[in-house]
């Protein structure tokens, strides 16, 4: 039996580990000279950061499945990255972006809804065994879980299992896919970020909206900006972890009143994703994000919010990528095939109408990483053009979890008929 027991399994290691990936990476993107140069101008930096991780647990060097790196950063560090970067953040900016963000999530949850019941179609002209199967192992059963997860998140994906009753012992497959062909398509979305301007000018986009709440929240800053004393780390880091208590308290108390109800405890019922604690604490972060900023606290981006914020989506992305496993994209051929299949029609409808509607690369990255993602990778996303725009991607993602099961639902009956 193949050992599998990774090299380093002490998390204090393994986040040494993530935190000298990101240090490296860092300092050496800051290097604007020799190969150094050369290389990050074809390599995306947080590509770089998301991907040398990515290849240490390919090694065996780390293990995502027993560090707990990426549960810390999720669900402390994400939400305290949340509150430090929506501090500054100017509601009226966001709704003057107009209706292409929502335009282009829509697009993406489309593009999922068809995507799948076509793939099937597809991939079973060319090899109708791998969409096969009956009762319990039917394949579409099994993609249902994909729908859930690429629509809404976690909780959709648990309620996709429960409605369609997909073989338990078969299940690991479907993770495997989803866990490859979203990461994939993740990293091919950072690299875009760089390309961003040449993608918007093809796609002949408006891009002033965002360039202007960009400018807002710089120039902003720039009017607060003070060198930070020991005193405003010690109060914004109080402001961020004070937060992720709030949340953490209230998603557990509001997830728990809502399973009280049988229609949310059910979890074959559509209305059972909100009883999922990570969109509670997400929803609750952000809430209480808006809300300071239109107190005094919003001045502390001019000591470095934003910045620290940054920081900590950092290392969520160090630790999205440590759960990647590239070589897995080979173990199960025919159900990748069919997630790649899958994710580029979603990707083809994207492109489409965002061509057609004149939408920013933005709006097209952070639209599908609201679908696929979820609160967990949109905000990365949308902070990876600029930190001002992480709340745009939780406010999409939001909105992710609210369709997510419906839209599941009507994809699975559509690769129900397919197959």
């Amino acid at each position: 039996m193949e050992d599998t027991t990774p090299y380093f399994s002490n998390d204090a290691i393994v986040f040494g580990i993530i935190m000298l990936t990101l240090g490296f990476v860092f300092y050496t993107s800051s290097i604007k000279e020799g190969f150094w140069k050369v290389f990050y101008r074809f390599i995306p930096a947080v590509l770089m950061c998301y991907l040398l991780p990515a290849i240490f647990n390919s090694l065996g060097i780390i293990d995502a499945e027993t560090s707990k790196v990426y549960y810390i950063a999720s669900r402390y560090l994400l939400p305290a990255s949340l509150v430090l970067m929506t501090l500054s953040i100017d509601l009226k900016a966001i709704f003057n972006l107009g209706p292409k963000a929502l335009i282009m999530f829509l697009t993406g949850t489309i593009g999922i809804i068809i995507g799948g019941p076509l793939a099937i179609l597809l991939i079973s002209f060319i090899s109708p065994d791998i969409v096969g199967g009956v009762g319990p192992d039917a394949v579409w059963r099994g993609l249902s879980t994909l729908a859930g997860s690429w629509i809404g998140g976690g909780a959709n994906q648990a309620a996709m299992l429960e409605i369609f009753k997909y073989n338990p012992d078969k299940y690991g497959g479907m993770v495997l896919v989803d866990i490859v062909v979203a990461n994939l398509w993740m990293a091919l979305l950072l690299i875009g970020i760089e390309k961003s301007k040449k993608i918007d000018n093809w796609l002949q986009a408006d891009t002033s909206a965002i360039e202007d709440l960009k400018e807002r929240v710089s120039s902003y800053s720039a009017g607060v900006v003070r060198n930070p004393t020991t005193t405003d780390i010690m109060v914004m880091l109080s402001i961020a972890f004070v937060t992720v208590g709030i949340a953490h308290w209230g998603a557990s108390g509001i997830s728990s009143y809502l399973n009280n109800f049988e229609i949310f405890n059910d979890q074959s019922s559509a209305l059972s994703s909100f009883t999922s604690k990570f969109f509670w604490m997400v929803t609750i972060t952000t809430i209480i994000g808006i809300l300071l900023s239109f107190t005094k606290a919003k001045q502390y981006e001019g000591a470095g919010a934003s910045k620290i914020g940054s920081v900590f989506i950092y290392i969520l992305v160090a630790s999205i990528g440590m759960k990647m496993d590239l070589g897995l994209i080979f173990e199960n051929p025919g159900l990748i095939a069919i997630g790649l299949v899958w994710m580029t029609i979603h990707a083809i409808l994207l492109i489409g109408v965002a061509k057609l509607i004149k939408a920013p690369y933005f709006f097209l990255a952070v639209g599908s990483q609201a679908n696929v993602g979820g609160a967990a990778s949109a905000p990365v996303v949308a902070a990876a053009f600029h930190p001002s725009l992480a709340t745009v991607g939780v406010l999409l993602a939001v909105m992710g979890y609210v369709v997510g099961t419906y839209g599941a639902l009507l994809c699975t009956w559509l690769m129900e008929i397919a197959s």
